[in-house]
């Protein structure tokens, strides 16, 4: 064996190999069934423990798995579980006493990816697989956003899963090779137990946020960022700028209702106001990760300096809340504390492992199609100078694109190790282009691959993650991981075994959009306002709007499309019309007389007139959001950004829809659309049945010509996947999202329960039957849970095999 590289000295310790005693675990359960003496007579649940005397020893355990991950954030925990529901046996090594990385309670950011906090033009863009399973049940019992909670629900997800063997507190801290470019084990300790773990497996995944494994193991990475040269790129920024992103550290305050003192320890940070330029951007109620830009890091190596870096980051939030409490700047401080304070900072930014593929600007600004696509992100290239809260330049400096992009499947495995993934922030990118693929919920899909991947690998007895690309795997990857629920732009879910698609569908009834309508609320158009409808080919309908205006006045209305499908940013203008309003409450209709060759959806803006008022309406849809015009991306042809007006959602309560009506109605809500193998708005179609709004009890009939047995069912429900489902602090308005059913019940042809649930919240619900039953029809009956909210379906599989 080649042992390659170590972080601790073996001489004077003992460790596989020299001597001291192991137990061989190839079943991760079988753990507990070693029973050995301890030192002082007493019997232990755990290994044998042989010690003299003169001689004592840590114990040593070893683990044969299939798929070994190391690092227990978000990716990890994705990584591991996907890979556990494919049948694989998986330990999981997290260096930290709780799951979650960066979203756990010791750092406290919000898991965040393509969403981008609903500012941008990334519709129904929240990440999917075991990430919306668990995020979407966060919301369900978190909503406020506490992050011990979100730590909890994190170890029961794990500890869910039989095939998965946990290991907290425990640091790699070696790695043995059996050829140069192959990892055979990987070495670790647990301070807590005082025991070292050995584990085998014939594939690796990184997801530790430094890349610990990568680096051991020799594969090639990258840190700080390319010159403009090396790769095309033009959002270079200036040389004082800094070349890595640094880390950050948060505090969370609260009010006791009464007097209470602070006294700031002699390391705190002194005259705020001159030391961080920022200092205006400190509030009262500033906390957790509001306060992003507490951020440090200069170009000092941010792993082997991470220790100094976090000392100045606490000397910085020590001397912040200092300086709320104590500089007589700030009203209503007497009653509050200081709660909490981060004890390890939040990374950003280390290495970077190169792949046989580097995602780079271009890639993400200009959306580059990957026949090899597996993930994709929305985040915008967020670049942040190394000084931080020392830095005279903005917090941050962003540029986004006109929607997603995909990441392709190369960017996820080491080009030189032969056995080994990446996920998380680890992945192959150039530094601009980590920017955005650095973010929880972008790394994570990226994770999950790898575990599917995995899967493939050893099914096919593959010897390396590229063998997946070269001898045509991914199309069967891609395939498995939309089965997942995972969604990647531009490809469809095609399941050879779902009986769906020869049996009869009738539906108890079916939306059409003809009139939304209105609750007596107006709002004023005192920005650009629109909406987004998902038409059918065609003549566009004659739309009707009802307006207040405080004086007769014109009003412009623009219809627009997207320059690319699958985008919804409003850049090709379709049709435009000016009308006149008259005083008061009144009509307005529009005819824009176009005709669309394929369905699409189209934007209708709403030009700026404060004098002008629409109505709203309480009535909510899936696939149809309400709009309001941001702010406009400058163009700047010198660092490669284009112009680009931005059309996000108000989050609930608010973002109602404009009372409107449609003639002809809108037919885009129909039981075909169940057949898409798209589970969620997307490629211009709402990829969605829709039951009319008076469908108390709506139902769905699928009926085959003969019987079919069956033992399992897989249902797709909208879980509003346009709502940032922030895991802390935000706060949300709903638990369960509206547009999602949550009781129903699933009967055969003689009208005998098969499944019912009454407290569903998710997207995506599986069914496996305990025993087969044999049928003509499937009836799906669903509650109605809102009389505003018509009850929708995105997806109904039977006899799908994963």
């Amino acid at each position: 064996m080649i042992n390659r590289r170590s972080f601790i000295k073996t001489s004077g310790i003992a460790v596989a190999g020299l001597g001291l005693p192991v137990t061989v675990l190839s079943d991760p359960s079988s753990v507990s069934s070693v029973v050995g003496d301890m030192p002082d007579g007493t019997q232990s649940a755990s290994v044998s423990r042989q010690v003299g005397a003169s001689s004592r020893q840590s114990p040593n355990i070893i683990y044969k798995v299939d798929y070994a991950v190391v690092g227990g954030g978000i990716a990890g925990v994705c990584s591991a579980i996907t890979a556990a529901r494919a049948g694989l046996k998986v330990v999981l090594v997290q260096d930290r006493p709780v799951l979650g990385g960066n979203a756990s309670s010791e750092v406290r950011l919000w898991i965040l990816g393509a969403t981008c906090h609903m500012s941008t033009n990334a519709r129904w863009a929240r990440e999917g697989g075991v990430h919306e399973e668990i995020v979407v049940e966060n919301m369900y019992r978190n909503r406020e956003g506490n992050p011990v909670f979100f730590d909890a629900l994190l170890l029961e997800k794990v500890w869910a899963e039989p095939n998965i063997t946990l290991l907290l507190n425990t640091a790699v801290y070696s790695i043995e090779m059996n050829a140069p470019d192959r990892i055979d084990k990987v070495l670790a300790f647990n301070s807590q137990n005082s025991t070292h773990y050995e584990i085998s497996a014939p594939f690796f995944c990184d997801t530790s946020g430094d890349g610990i494994v990568c680096f051991l193991a020799g594969a090639a990475f990258r840190v700080g960022a390319e010159t403009g040269e090396e790769f095309g790129e033009k959002y270079i920024m200036p040389d004082d700028y800094g070349k890595l992103l640094g880390h950050s550290m948060y505090f969370y305050s609260k009010d006791v209702g009464r007097p209470v003192k602070y006294v700031a320890p002699a390391f705190a940070l002194k005259d705020i106001p001159t030391k961080i330029p920022r200092f205006k951007d400190i509030h009262r109620d500033s906390s957790g990760c509001r306060l992003w830009w507490l951020e440090w890091g200069d170009d000092l190596d941010h792993v082997f300096d991470s220790e100094k870096i976090k000392e100045e980051l606490w000397r910085v939030v020590y001397g912040v809340w200092d300086y709320i409490k104590n500089s007589g700047t700030f009203k209503d401080v007497d009653n509050m504390t200081l709660e909490w304070v981060s004890t390890i900072p939040g990374k950003r930014e280390s290495r970077r492992f190169e792949g046989d593929y580097i995602l780079k600007q271009w890639d993400v600004l200009g959306q580059t199609s990957f026949e090899d696509a597996i993930a994709y992100g929305g985040w915008g290239v967020d670049l942040h100078p190394s000084k931080g809260v020392y830095s005279a330049y903005p917090g941050c400096t962003q540029a986004h694109g006109r929607g997603i992009y995909t990441i392709p499947y190369r960017c996820i495995y080491s080009k030189n190790i032969s056995n080994l993934f990446v996920g998380g922030r680890l992945i192959s990118v150039s530094h601009i282009a980590f920017g955005s693929t650095r973010v929880i919920s972008t790394g994570t899909l990226c994770a999950q691959a790898a575990a599917l991947a995995t899967s493939i690998m050893l099914k096919n007895n593959l010897s390396s993650p590229r063998e997946v690309f070269e001898k045509g795997y991914i199309s069967e990857l891609q395939q498995q991981l939309l089965q997942t629920g995972q969604y990647i732009p531009g490809l469809k879910l095609t399941s050879a075994q779902d009986l769906i698609k020869s049996a009869k569908l009738t539906a108890s009834s079916t939306y059409e959009l003809s009139e939304l309508k209105g609750n007596g609320q107006w709002r004023k158009l005192d920005r650009f306002l629109a909406m987004l409808l998902p038409l059918t080919a065609g003549k566009t309908p004659v739309l009707t709007f009802s307006v207040n205006a405080t004086e007769a006045t014109d009003v412009k209305i623009d219809l627009y499309y997207t320059s690319k499908p699958g985008n919804f940013t409003p850049d090709v203008l379709l049709a435009e019309k000016t009308l006149p309003v008259a005083s008061g409450i009144t009509s307005m209709t529009v005819d824009f007389k176009h005709k669309l060759k394929t369905p699409q959806y189209v934007m209708v803006v709403f030009n700026k007139n404060e004098k002008v008022s629409i109505e709203q309406s309480d009535e909510r849809l899936t696939g149809l959001l309400a709009l309001r015009h941001s702010h406009t991306q400058r163009q700047n042809d010198k660092m490669g950004i284009e112009e680009i007006p931005f059309y996000p959602p108000e989050r609930r309560p608010g973002g109602k829809n404009f009372a409107l009506k449609a003639s002809p109605a809108i037919h885009s809500f129909e039981v075909a659309n169940l057949l898409s193998g798209i589970f969620r708005p997307a490629a211009d179609s709402t990829n969605a049945w829709v039951a009319a709004l008076n469908d108390a009890s709506p139902s769905l009939k699928c009926e085959w010509t003969s019987n079919k047995i069956i033992n399992k069912i897989i249902l797709w429900f909208d879980s509003d996947f346009d709502h940032a489902m922030e895991s802390c602090l935000m706060g949300h308005p709903e638990d369960v999202m509206p547009f999602c059913v949550r009781k129903f019940r699933i009967t055969d042809d003689i009208g005998k329960t098969v499944y019912e649930c009454f407290d569903n919240r998710h997207s995506r619900i599986e069914i496996p039957l305990e025993q087969s039953i044999t049928t003509r029809s499937l009836t799906l009956n669903l509650t109605r849970e809102h009389d505003n909210v018509p009850v929708s379906l995105f997806g109904f599989q039977v006899n799908v095999y994963e």
